[in-house]
């Protein structure tokens, strides 16, 4: 016979680990996360703090931290947006409909997964470069797109695009369509369709996948840092801000710029959690998108 304590174990098994060998990987894998994302953070924070909360403010009164700040927001409110429109009509395509080539579009929607986001940068320069397929005509037409902000645009466009459409396919993939089915049979067209029925439906992962683009658009490096020229107070990134202080050994400074992405990235995390907490289907349609 079982105790009453080894009969809640064995009913909940997701409770304790089992044994001591659970009870060992648990502490392995708090010992790894600690040090892989907790330290980091601490000395990010006590970097930027180190010689005072006066400096830490100044470091971010500097007038290249302030444009590094405003071009930044500037790629995210322009680039999530596209991505959001993109996301959802390839989401919708894809799992309400059939036709030729269903299955390379998906693999080209997850391209950027597999591609580095230096590589992807390279591929503007060959296409809009001074030197690229386009760059002559651009000259004489006087349009920058290299080494200016539509380049950045462009660039961070390509890294973030997979992550509302992948986000969205496989919840609308579980949801079906006997819904709107259901409402184009009693009358309704397809917007109403899609603002009454299908919106409401994937209103949590879209504002999921919306969360995740952001955090990227803000935070990408390698495909910004080869379009962008390193203007310093013209075409520089919170990120590509933050190499320059670090290789001009001011630490204070990069790290206070450093705290800036930290904080977005806990801010993510949270939204993250609450998100799947209100709308637990979102854990199984990151599972199934794993």
């Amino acid at each position: 016979m079982n105790t009453p304590r080894e009969d809640l174990a064995i009913s909940n098994p997701s409770r304790v680990p089992a044994n001591l060998g659970g009870w060992l990987l648990l502490g392995l894998a708090l010992a790894y996360l600690a040090v892989l994302v907790l330290m980091p953070l601490i000395v990010v924070f006590a970097q930027a703090l180190q010689k005072g909360i006066g400096a830490y403010v100044a470091a971010l009164a500097d007038p290249d931290a302030h444009s590094a700040i405003r071009l930044t927001l500037l790629t995210a409110a322009v680039t999530v947006p596209l991505n959001l429109v993109f996301g959802v009509v390839a989401a919708w395509a894809i799992t309400k409909y059939e036709f030729r080539g269903k299955n390379a579009l998906i693999t080209l929607i997850d391209l950027p997964f597999a591609v580095s986001p230096v590589i992807s940068g390279l591929i503007y320069v060959l296409m809009f470069g001074a030197q690229g397929w386009f760059g002559p005509w651009l000259l004489d037409h006087d349009i920058h797109i290299v080494y200016a902000v539509p380049g950045i645009i462009l660039a961070t466009c390509f890294v973030t695009f997979p992550f509302v459409a992948r986000e969205l396919i496989p919840l609308m993939q579980s949801q079906g369509t006997d819904e709107e089915q259901t409402a184009l049979s009693l009358g309704a067209s397809g917007w109403q369709t899609f603002r009454l029925v299908t919106l409401p439906n994937i209103r949590w992962g879209l504002l999921y996948g919306v969360l995740l683009c952001n955090a990227r658009a803000m935070g990408e490096f390698g495909a910004v840092s080869v379009v962008s020229g390193h203007i310093r107070g013209l075409t520089n990134t919170l990120p590509l801000h933050i190499e320059i202080l670090h290789n001009e050994y001011n630490a204070v400074g990069a790290f206070t710029t450093a705290s800036l992405l930290a904080m977005l990235g806990l801010v993510t995390l949270v939204a993250k959690s609450l998100l799947e907490r209100r709308q637990p289907e979102l854990r199984q349609g990151v599972a199934r998108q794993a």
